[in-house]
């Protein structure tokens, strides 16, 4: 392949594509916990809307943290995040809607597909006729539409990890925060919903954030690949795929994958030694 059409590293925290509003920027933003251990070093990042960003990098680097920052599930000890240029306060309004999905699906056993679905919006009121379209959209969208029945204890691991993709995805969420959400399933299932999330991030032109420890994975979802290292939890460079979206099976099979797995996993190698080095 030649060379000048390989993914390739660029500089860490680069500036948002020109015209593009940016959804998240982290402007030196770190984290010290109450014990005195330093997660994070001062992070220099912004996501351009409609951007599929994925971070990755040895255990204890720091992704997962990242992420909670974003969805302001904790605090930065120092530094500013905004969101859409603006502060938290903001959150919530049209076009401006977060979503998270955690690794496990969550889902409240005793409560059918559809319930589990519609929890958001019954926490903020939404009508019940409103909220029933809308709960059955979700479920299209991840093709669950059949299971809106169902108990999780009838679904497949696979099948309550979309009904928790639908949960996020009823809010019509503009940044979607996902903590490595299919790392439990087997390499069927994962490559299958990867397709799905690519699709899904491509039709909404969704901002997506999302942990993964596979570089296959990695490279077949993002646009952007942010590598991390740790102690403490850095970036230490990023990676850009220049592949069309959405990605399919096709992509997965070709040369331009393998190489990019291949340069991405060097990468790794790299972030982990220099891991070591300040451990």
């Amino acid at each position: 392949m030649d060379a000048a059409t390989l993914p390739r590293p660029a500089a860490a925290g680069a500036p948002p594509r020109a015209g593009v509003v940016p959804a998240v920027e982290l402007l030196s933003a770190e984290k010290v916990f109450a014990n005195g251990v330093r997660g994070l070093d001062p992070i220099q990042l912004r996501v351009a809307g409609g951007e599929f960003v994925s971070l990755i990098g040895p255990s204890g680097c720091g992704k997962s943290t990242l992420l909670k920052l974003v969805a302001k599930l904790i605090e930065p000890s120092d530094g500013r995040i905004l969101w859409w240029r603006g502060g938290f306060e903001g959150v919530g309004q049209p076009g401006r809607r977060l979503a998270f999905v955690f690794q496990d699906p969550t889902l409240m056993p005793w409560s059918r597909v559809s319930t589990n679905v519609r929890l958001p919006l019954d926490f903020v009121g939404t009508p019940r006729a409103e909220a029933k379209q809308r709960v059955e959209a979700a479920l299209a969208q991840v093709e669950l539409g059949p299971y809106a029945r169902h108990f999780p204890r009838q679904l497949s691991g696979g099948m309550r990890m979309r009904v928790s993709i639908a949960r996020a995805m009823v809010t019509e969420p503009d940044l979607l925060l996902m903590d490595e959400p299919f790392g439990a399933l087997d390499e069927f299932s994962r490559n299958r919903l990867d397709e799905d999330l690519a699709r899904l991030s491509w039709e909404r032109g969704l901002t997506t954030i999302f942990v993964t420890h596979s570089i296959y994975e990695a490279v077949f979802l993002s646009s952007r690949i942010v590598v991390m290292a740790a102690h403490p939890g850095r970036i230490f460079g990023e990676f850009r795929v220049d592949e069309p979206m959405p990605r399919t099976a096709e992509f997965r099979s070709s040369d331009r994958f393998a190489q990019a797995c291949r340069d991405l996993s060097a990468m790794l190698s790299d972030a982990a030694l220099a891991s070591r080095r300040t451990a």
